[in-house]
């Protein structure tokens, strides 16, 4: 094959899946299928591992495809298929032609192994001992799709608000404005460290944070030891001109001694196209590229040292969740506030994990926090927690009962969840989880301290588990029936009293199974029957 070629392939393929994700991450509007999003995830390394561990089967694979493409030619995965890695590819080139010609180029540097490796043990010890802190944190594509829901998603969102705006006065209402909820600070202090991180590497030092920090780079790494193509240098061609190693983004070329440390290769096909006497090849094994992935300058070939390591929501069903929750924060607007700070707090023994997770403890084990069911979310109520799951679970989505509430009809974060955390189920199953029951408290609501009617709980519970008794003369306040409870939070959104609710969802270590409610008295609040 041409060399050329073969970098415009691996280019292009590169900018096909890095818009794919980000298309993923960035899709306001629901408007993709859940399995083409499960089909545009497959292949990413960490997620795939992780739902493996939940569940066996060809839709749970990618990861091997992924190792099996690294035996043969070296880490693909991080040129090709990691959309931080291509970002970083991109920020590099963005510099490169802003950067004086002197300085434009890479040159070889000594490996960090002691960095690199001691990160990949403790990641996998920390995991080993039943967390994932630490590959949520530096999971490439967790960090991507933060970056992605935290940053720039909300610069998609204002922009569409303000076209939608400007299209209303000429009676166009093509685009809607969209509700998103802001993201506490202290939440996006990680993200805001890690994308610091990667565009000053990525602009001063190539790939370097792909093979210092990067766990899933230094895996990968270990296992491109092993590789059946690598690339080397022929030390009898080499004319020591040093074109292919200012053009290497991982500085793994040392023309100088006409080796490659393929372990940091990440596959950009760079060199293979800059030299000009075709000394640097991208070849099998057998054919003369050594074990230790050397051609030496006398064609000698060494003995090596080294031993091989052993179906989607419609759009029109996207539309009415969000008109739902539009209609709710109307409703919130339009019920009595209570007109004194209410002093009861809510004592929630556990936070809600979401529907799916089964429990708080599989949810933790298996999240890496990628925030694509935050992203997906119509209602926006998965929000990142920062301590509600103590430290081991920061920045995992949880049901945020004052930002939303879990629609009763939707099953989206439990289609798409990549790594198993969140299990699929289907709608009717969905329907009876019970991920926390509603507490009342009493002293907090209006109708007791401000002897008014209220009952915005009641109206919007979809199993009437929030239900009006008698209270004083023609007053009416809630009570809550637990065995029909599913947790969903409408109750507690809607709920008018602040800083306090008076009611509130104490969510369940393990999600129960809530009995059936009756017909007559199960209602769904859609559009125009939604109270208030």
């Amino acid at each position: 094959m041409n060399l050329a070629k073969l970098k415009r392939m691996r280019v292009i393929v590169s900018l096909v899946f890095l818009f794919c994700t980000a298309l993923v991450f960035l899709d306001y509007r629901n408007l993709i299928p859940e399995n083409i999003i499960s089909g545009i995830l497959y292949l990413q390394f960490v997620p795939s591992l992780l739902k493996f561990m939940n569940a066996v089967g060809l839709s749970v694979l990618g990861f091997i495809i992924v190792i099996l493409l690294t035996l043969l030619f070296g880490r693909i995965y991080c040129s090709t298929i990691c959309p931080l890695g291509i970002i970083q590819d991109a920020l590099s080139w963005i510099a490169r032609k802003f950067k004086k010609k002197r300085k434009r180029y890479y040159r070889y540097s000594t490996p960090h192994n002691l960095l690199r490796y001691t990160i990949l043990a403790v990641t996998v010890l920390v995991f080993l001992f039943g967390s994932v802190l630490l590959i949520s944190m530096l999971d490439p594509y967790s960090n991507f799709g933060r970056f992605m829901t935290y940053f720039l998603k909300p610069v998609v969102v204002d922009a569409n608000n303000n076209v939608s705006s400007i299209l209303e006065e000429f009676d166009i209402y093509a685009l809607y404005p969209v509700l998103l909820t802001k993201v506490p600070f202290k939440i996006l202090i990680w993200p805001i460290i890690v994308l610091v991180l990667v565009i000053w590497l990525s602009v001063t030092r190539g790939r370097l944070y792909c093979n210092t920090v990067c766990p899933v780079g230094a895996l990968l790494g270990l296992m491109s030891k092993v590789s059946l193509f690598r690339i080397g240098i022929d030390g009898e061609k080499c004319t020591k001109c040093s074109l292919c190693a200012r053009v290497c983004k991982s500085s793994c070329m040392n023309y100088n001694e006409a080796s490659v440390d393929f372990t940091r290769c990440v596959g950009c096909y760079n060199c293979l196209t800059v030299c000009p006497a075709e000394a640097v090849k991208y070849l099998p094994q057998t054919t003369g590229i050594t074990r230790s992935m050397n051609w030496k300058n006398t064609g000698h070939i060494p003995e090596s040292d080294d031993k091989p390591d052993k179906n989607k929501r419609t759009f029109i069903k996207g539309s009415m969740a969000f008109f739902l929750g539009m209609a709710g924060m109307k409703m919130i607007q339009d019920t009595p506030v209570n007109k004194k700070p209410t002093e009861v707090p809510e004592e929630k023994e556990f936070p809600v994990s979401p529907p799916g997770s089964c429990s708080i403890e599989n949810f933790n084990d298996q999240c890496t926090a990628c925030t694509l069911c935050v992203s997906a979310c119509p209602t926006n109520v998965l929000q990142p927690s920062f301590m509600q799951y103590g430290l081991s679970g920061i920045m995992q989505p949880h049901m945020d009962y004052h930002s939303g509430f879990c629609n009763y009809d939707c099953t989206i974060c439990t289609d798409i969840c990549p790594t198993g955390a969140i299990l699929p189920v289907i709608l009717e199953e969905k329907k009876l989880v019970q991920l926390g029951i509603a507490q009342f408290i009493r002293d907090n609501c209006i109708v007791h301290t401000d002897k008014t009617d209220c009952g915005a709980c009641s109206e919007v519970c979809p199993t009437k588990s929030c239900h009006m008794v008698p209270y004083e003369g023609s007053l009416v306040i809630p009570e809550v029936l637990e065995e029909t409870c599913i947790g969903c939070g409408a109750c507690e959104f809607s709920c008018p009293t602040t800083p306090y609710k008076a009611i509130y969802v104490n969510g369940n270590a393990i999600h129960m199974v809530a009995e059936k409610p009756s017909e007559e008295e199960l209602t769904v609040p859609e559009g125009d029957d939604w109270p208030f």
